[in-house]
């Protein structure tokens, strides 16, 4: 009896001490004092003989007691997988435990504690030694298992010098209207192998355009098509090609930090009203994706619930995604919008700040996206100001095979 009593209280104990935890305005950008405003930045930490970054790392946390987190970092193969190689999980400087919190102001609802971390950190957890893509957890600080949320980045050491090119073209190989749809650029980077590196390693080009880190371009060894060519001399020279980017419109932007136009809790993305197609209209520069949240001290620096509201074309008959700064740009049928008669509405709980966005037409059905378009509703421009990060992967031999990148440059296209 005395045992099963004491088995109660002890399940009693850990369910009143079980967290509820939810992780709110994650961000992942470099910390870089030269840069006004670091959090736009994209988040790569490229290191060289001069250069030696660091990750930033902030959040809040909507959680009624401080809560027991910490982050756990995994090195990860091109496809974002985490490797379970013993030589590269970085055993013993990977896991910061144990966070350590800022209250937030009284005046913030939805969130009570914000953290902020810079990486490598000053203590030793955390290094970041092979380069390649690396993603982060937030956990439960006496169970890793338990993932409350999570974020990506890229590390660079010593890249390569290379050689990236872009151009306007138009598509000829299908007919489109409008005549628009066939604008793209023709991105191509060339660079020479070094000695000490084997040429029939060199995998393939990765374009990144702006913060959609999850959907970036690929022109894979062996691609010779319309679209995607990769040539090689047979020697050291490489050249990919990509001729299949759009480079669509500059992005929407929301700016909810003004709390005389915004003072209620519910509010619209637009202000002025219903939002409707740019296709034939030159948005304004933007953030290349990005956000800028007001200081987290700040005592306005609340969540609103923002209405996103969008009238289609008439002859428009396909379900319509918001997309931007405030979901990492990640398609995700959770933020389909609803469709009324052609006005499609949705609300997002969103922390005062400026928010790049746009809204993607495609085909949700069983929560599965397919028919993914961004440009029908936003607009094809070759004026449009896009950044396009460009990686080389190597499949090095070493440490028993890695994803390597080992060739990094950025380009803009206006």
């Amino acid at each position: 009896m005395y045992k099963y009593f004491l088995l109660i209280l002890l399940l009693s104990f850990f369910k009143a001490n079980a967290q509820e935890v939810e992780i709110r305005s994650l961000k992942t950008y470099i910390d870089d004092p030269a840069i006004e405003q670091d959090e736009i930045t994209f988040p790569v930490l490229v290191y060289d003989a001069e250069l030696n970054p660091n990750l930033k790392i902030s959040f809040d946390v909507n959680s009624e007691f401080e809560p027991r987190l910490s982050i756990v970092f995994r090195f990860c193969d091109k496809n974002w997988k985490p490797y379970t190689n013993l030589m590269l999980t970085n055993s013993g400087e990977n896991i910061l435990p144990y966070l350590n919190f800022t209250l937030l102001p009284s005046t913030i609802e939805d969130a009570k504690y914000h953290y902020d971390g810079t990486f490598p950190d000053a203590d030793g957890y955390i290094t970041l030694p092979f380069s390649g893509k690396w993603q982060y957890y937030i956990t439960e600080s006496n169970d890793t298992s338990v993932i409350y949320a999570s974020g990506k980045f890229l590390v660079v050491r010593d890249p390569l010098e290379m050689r990236t090119s872009i151009k306007r073209e138009i598509l000829e190989t299908q007919v489109l209207f409008p005549a628009d749809l066939a604008k793209v650029f023709n991105l191509s980077v060339e660079l020479t192998l070094p000695e000490d590196l084997f040429p029939f390693y060199v995998e393939n080009a990765e374009i990144i355009e702006n913060h959609k880190i999850l959907y970036p371009f690929k022109v894979s060894k062996g691609d010779n098509n319309d679209f995607r060519q990769f040539y090689w001399d047979g020697s050291r020279r490489f050249r990919f090609t990509s001729k299949e980017i759009k480079p669509g419109n500059e992005y929407r932007q929301t700016d909810l930090r003004n709390t005389n136009i915004y003072s209620r809790k519910t509010v619209k993305a637009q202000f002025e009203g219903p939002e409707t197609s740019r296709f034939f209209q030159e948005g304004r520069r933007d953030l290349n994706g990005a956000s800028i949240l007001m200081p987290y001290d700040d005592e306005y620096a609340d969540y609103l619930n923002v209405e996103f509201n969008l009238r289609a074309p008439s002859d428009f008959n396909k379900d319509v995604l918001v997309t931007g700064a405030f979901n990492n740009w990640v398609l995700d049928p959770a933020y389909r919008l609803g469709n009324s008669g052609g006005f499609y509405t949705g609300v997002l709980n969103m922390k005062r700040g400026i928010y790049d966005y746009q809204y993607v037409a495609a085909n949700v059905t069983n929560n599965k996206i397919s028919e993914i378009d961004w440009v029908i509703l936003e607009g094809n421009n070759w004026t449009t100001q896009n950044v396009y990060h460009v990686f080389i992967y190597y499949a090095d031999p070493n440490l028993g095979g890695y994803d390597r990148i080992i060739g990094y440059s950025t380009i803009m296209s206006k």
